[in-house]
């Protein structure tokens, strides 16, 4: 199946998230906060975390959903977290795109959009509690726990150019993965799926949450800026420790390391020019191959995972 045939079949369920969220942030009176939130929310997005908890609800109990509508609107927590992160993530790094528009923090000061993020991480809250359950809300708490821990971990790694996959992939689980993970195995648990059944959707998620982040790292380096929204070489000249960066600087022979480290400690007149080096050492090395190679073996155990729901069928 093609990218535009999945994204043709999922287009019902993504326009009936939008229309209920449309409808849940009717609710907010002020004015302002709405058009903050709503500009955030509604200015592009894919709704992948909430369709994961829908697609999952109904991959473990398919004809057991007879009012969907509260499905729904747990779903929605977990876009809420998302967009809430995006916001507070763009005043940080003093973003001025997001998704190929203006982002939030350039049209409207950091006070106003802070608070949009702390209003829709509480509203996420509120739904995960009222809509899921207590072990819904329990996972969805530790979920945003992980993702504010990984921007620590990840500006220590910054200031130590700290070289080790065990501190990267603890980055890559709270940043993307504990998220996308929660979507997935809560709904399982809000449909009365089975243990296996939620453990299985649980390590389908943390995979697909890792090799998303690979595939991003690797856009930084290797996409198309017309394409993705954003500039090349971000990563790089934040001192991001990525995979492909970290492999080569692993792996590389003492020359193109330290050349490596020289380019990523500089203050260059021309960031271009430095870039570019950095990312002919990272090629020659092998680290985009590495990169590639790790999201393709994640990917490949995540859709490995699902093999349960085959068997259950055949019963």
């Amino acid at each position: 199946m093609n990218k535009d045939t999945l994204v043709s079949l999922l287009k019902p369920e993504t326009q009936k998230i939008d229309t209920i969220m449309h409808d849940d942030l009717a609710d907010i009176d002020n004015t302002l906060l709405h058009e903050v939130i709503s500009y955030a929310i509604f200015n592009g997005g894919k709704r992948i975390r909430p369709l994961l908890a829908v697609l999952a609800a109904r991959l473990c109990r398919p004809d057991n959903l007879e009012d969907p509508t509260d499905l729904y609107r747990f779903s929605l927590s977990f876009e809420y977290l998302h967009a809430a992160s995006l916001l507070h993530d763009d005043v940080i790094d003093r973003a001025q795109k997001r998704r190929g528009q203006k982002s939030a923090n350039t049209v409207w000061d950091n006070t106003h959009v802070i608070l949009a993020g702390d209003f829709l991480h509480s509203r996420a809250m509120y739904l995960a509690g009222t809509r899921g359950n207590a072990k819904c809300l329990a996972i969805i708490s530790k979920a945003t726990e992980a993702m504010v821990n990984s921007e620590f971990i990840q500006l220590e790694n910054a200031n130590t150019l700290n070289t080790s996959e065990e501190n990267y992939y603890r980055v890559l689980h709270g940043k993307t993965a504990a998220l996308i993970s929660a979507a997935c195995e809560t709904g399982s648990i809000f449909s009365g799926g089975t243990e296996t059944q939620s453990k299985a959707l649980q390590l389908f998620g943390t995979n697909l949450g890792l090799t998303f982040q690979i595939v991003d790292d690797l856009l930084d380096y290797l996409g198309d800026s017309t394409k993705t929204g954003k500039a090349l070489g971000n990563d790089f000249q934040e001192k991001k420790m990525t995979l492909p960066l970290i492999y080569t600087l692993t792996h590389a022979d003492s020359r193109h390391k330290q050349q490596l480290l020289t380019l990523l400690e500089s203050n260059s007149d021309s960031p271009v020019t430095a870039f570019e080096q950095a990312r002919n050492i990272i090629e020659e090395t092998g680290g985009f191959a590495y990169a590639q190679q790790t999201a393709r073996d994640l990917i490949e155990e995540a859709l490995h995972s699902l093999d349960i729901f085959a068997e259950d069928q055949t019963k």
